[in-house]
């Protein structure tokens, strides 16, 4: 399970980065390297079929975020609905997933936020 995790927060940096499998194997040819079979970025098509309806509805969901606070996670009442249409089977991982998602927007939300509170406590002194 530990592997799928590691995967899925790769999969997430990369998603993030815009780096994708393609942009990989071209970049490895350019610099004339061997491509390195840890450093490939996962696709979606890499992840077990509850992992991939995860991500999806992870995307369809709303966002709950205030200009003050910042992110605050995914809007999930809808999930019932999604999980149904989408049937998904393995729930336990469906949701933890979801979870581990949610909660690394949620960290970054907070550091940008705490960054630029950061910046102006700088400026005012």
């Amino acid at each position: 399970m530990e592997v799928l995790w590691n995967r899925l927060e790769k999969w997430q940096s990369n998603f993030e980065t815009k780096m994708t499998r393609e942009k990989y194997f071209k970049l490895c040819e350019q610099l004339e390297k061997e491509p390195d079979e840890d450093e490939i970025p996962p696709e979606l098509t890499d992840f077990p079929a509850d992992v991939q309806k995860a991500i999806i509805i992870f995307n369809k969901l709303g966002d709950r975020m205030y200009p003050d606070v910042g992110y605050l996670g995914k809007d999930y009442t809808q999930l019932p609905l999604y999980m149904d249409v989408y049937e998904v089977s393995n729930k336990q991982m469906f949701l933890e997933v979801l979870l581990l998602l949610d909660s690394k927007i949620i960290q970054k939300s907070q550091a940008a936020i705490k960054a630029a509170n950061d910046k102006l406590r700088q400026k005012k002194s």
